[in-house]
């Protein structure tokens, strides 16, 4: 069955909103103000064609675009979407009581040279075969790729990377989830799902590894080889990040982050990094300022403490495991320092907020992936005191709904 349909506007996914008798009807791949033929006969509507296109579409240049879930907006003009995603977050503080649209910066475009980590998908199918790829649209099923053309250079031996192991995997009959992160000493791949290998196996993956020169090959984040240390640069210091860890999405977008984040803290003698990962924030900081860091993963914290103690010319850097969720820092140990950076990931940072709305520190820079629970971190700071000075959009993930954002915070 199918219908024509006007679209209103792009929902929070990226897809196409249109009012029908039988309410909202979403339409992957549509844009505002076109008029479509959907077909609603499925469980998801599916559009047939574009009978009145936007003036923003454009074409999509990956063939996968409509099967690959990855991507949910290639046909919006990258001007109009940097903007819809501007409007999200101005959405989601409104949903929280603050309209604060003036204060909401254009959206940064961040994708730079592209996404320099990557998650691929291996499943057994009922052939027998191993499909390698991405995810369909809200489904579990496996759409294989031959290319993304969102990912880095870096990453150009990733997906043959992922093949390979998977094909070694094979007889496991295992999902498995392929990370693979672009570093200075080449690709760190980590394999998740499989469970520990037997020696047998193992002996084979570090052959394997060899063969596909992989810096570092990881099962569960158990190295099965080093063969180079992978790096990454951070400011002035190199940190060795623990197999899968997590990194910012481009490098353009971690040096955007940081920038705002370094502008948010200017002058600040004593900062404090919550949630700090491996230290996109901390180790760049330390250039200026005597940084605390603290993180609930404590691989992280200790490979920043590391790079903290191999790099040179950098103010003192305190880095400590500890659970910022269940043990926030309190108002007394905050009273130490001039301003706190908190990135936590999408849950977002509430008890931390709390705490910090109960203090008198003078700055504070919240960064997050998630434009809900940062407006809800935000109405917490605000209700304790602190203005809302700006909130910059950064895209970092190009042709998706995902935006991060940087907020600024200051008190008198």
């Amino acid at each position: 069955m199918t219908e024509m349909l006007r679209i209103n506007r792009l929902g929070h996914r990226g897809d196409g909103v249109a009012l029908a008798a039988g309410g909202a009807v979403h339409v992957p791949l549509a844009l505002p103000g076109e008029l479509v033929e959907a077909d609603l006969s499925g469980e998801r509507p599916r559009l047939v064609r574009v009978v009145e296109a936007a003036p923003e579409r454009v074409a999509p240049y990956c063939p996968e675009v409509g099967a690959c879930g990855g991507c949910a907006t290639q046909q919006f003009a990258q001007a109009s979407a940097l903007a819809w995603k501007r409007q999200l977050l101005a959405e989601a503080f409104g949903r929280a009581g603050l309209e604060v649209e003036d204060r909401i910066a254009p959206c940064l475009d961040a994708h730079g040279a592209g996404r320099r980590r990557v998650t691929f998908h291996a499943r057994p199918g009922a052939d027998g075969r191993i499909a390698v790829g991405f995810a369909e649209a809200r489904s579990h099923a496996i759409v294989p790729i031959a290319a993304c053309p969102l990912l880095a250079p870096e990453l150009a031996g990733a997906l043959p990377a992922a093949r390979a192991l998977a094909a070694a995997l094979s007889s496991r009959r295992k999902p498995l989830d392929i990370v693979a992160s672009a570093t200075l000493a080449g690709l760190d791949v980590d394999v998740r799902g499989g469970g520990p290998p037997p020696e047998s196996l193992r002996l084979r993956l570090v052959e394997l590894a060899g063969r596909l020169d992989l810096a570092r090959l990881s099962i569960h984040g158990d190295v099965v080889v080093e063969r180079r240390r992978p790096t990454l640069a951070i400011g002035r210091a190199e940190v060795t990040p623990p197999p899968g860890a997590f990194l910012q999405a481009t490098a353009l977008g971690e040096a955007e982050l940081a920038r705002l984040v370094a502008e948010g803290v200017a002058g600040a003698k004593r900062v404090a990094d919550l949630f700090c990962g491996v230290g996109p924030f901390a180790l760049r900081l330390a250039g200026a300022s005597e940084v605390y860091a603290a993180d609930t993963e404590k691989p992280a914290v200790e490979a920043l403490a590391a790079a903290a103690r191999m790099a040179s010319g950098l103010k003192r850097v305190t880095a400590e495991a500890r659970d910022l969720f269940r043990r926030p820092l309190t108002a007394a140990e905050l009273a130490k320092f001039d301003a706190v950076v908190f990135d936590p990931p999408r849950a977002g940072a509430e008890a931390q907020a709390r705490t910090l709305a109960a203090s008198k520190v003078r700055s504070v820079v919240a960064v997050s992936c998630s434009a809900a629970t940062l407006a809800r971190d935000a109405a917490i700071l605000i209700a304790g005191g602190y203005r809302l000075d700006s909130v910059t959009p950064v895209d970092q993930f190009r042709h998706s709904a995902h935006v991060e954002a940087v907020a600024r915070f200051s008190r008198s």
